[in-house]
């Protein structure tokens, strides 16, 4: 089954209600995993990183002007990574390092905290090289979450999909995206050229 509800709905109230609902997904999550070609995955965001994101959103789509609320909601949702009851298989695209959010400030944090938590034991982040061969075709991201669902964050909508067949597909394509990516001093060294470009004058 294949559910599809527009964002304008499911924000109508502002961002803080639906990040409430995430929080309660992720901790209903006890191992969940999620591939994020362009952008850095929620879980992992710095605050100002966050801001920048959410304030897009907000204006892009003409919801209520709750950014700050909605923030602090995904800076609540990261404690997953820290309590030591979850762990989370995440792969990350090269491109994800360079897409600029928010500017060279923004970027050289955000990839510092990349540094600093690609070391605990709750998660197992890879790096999709852009040149890396891949045996499936270029697909958008999507998280897969425990209980069966897989989500994806279209422009107008978002996509949960619940029908088992597909949900194995998705298992396969991220088996694929995963032994495609670096990972471990690989994905550092990916991480710290990154940040070497956001830190130049």
């Amino acid at each position: 089954m294949t559910s599809l509800i527009p964002w304008q709905q499911r924000l109508s109230t502002g961002t803080e209600d639906i990040q409430d609902e995430v929080i309660r997904w992720y901790q209903q999550t006890r191992h969940g995993t999620a591939y994020v070609p362009h952008m850095i995955w929620g879980t992992l965001q710095t605050e100002a990183y966050a801001n920048v994101i959410l304030r897009r959103v907000v204006d892009f789509l003409g919801v209520p002007d709750d950014v700050a609320a909605g923030v602090a909601k995904r800076m609540e949702r990261q404690q997953v990574l820290y309590d030591g009851e979850h762990h989370y298989d995440v792969i990350l695209g090269e491109q994800a390092l360079y897409t600029n959010v928010g500017g060279p400030q923004v970027m050289r944090g955000q990839m510092e905290r990349l540094l600093r938590d690609i070391e605990l034991p709750s998660l197992a982040l890879g790096i999709l090289p852009t040149t890396a061969e891949v045996s499936v075709v270029p697909m958008p991201g999507f998280d897969l979450y425990d209980g069966g669902r897989a989500h994806y964050e279209l422009v107008s909508s978002g996509v949960d999909i619940t029908d088992q067949d597909e949900l194995t597909l998705h298992e396969k394509a991220f088996d694929a995206l995963s032994r495609a990516a670096s990972h471990g001093d690989a994905a550092s060294s990916l991480i710290s050229k990154a940040l070497v470009f956001w830190s130049q004058d």
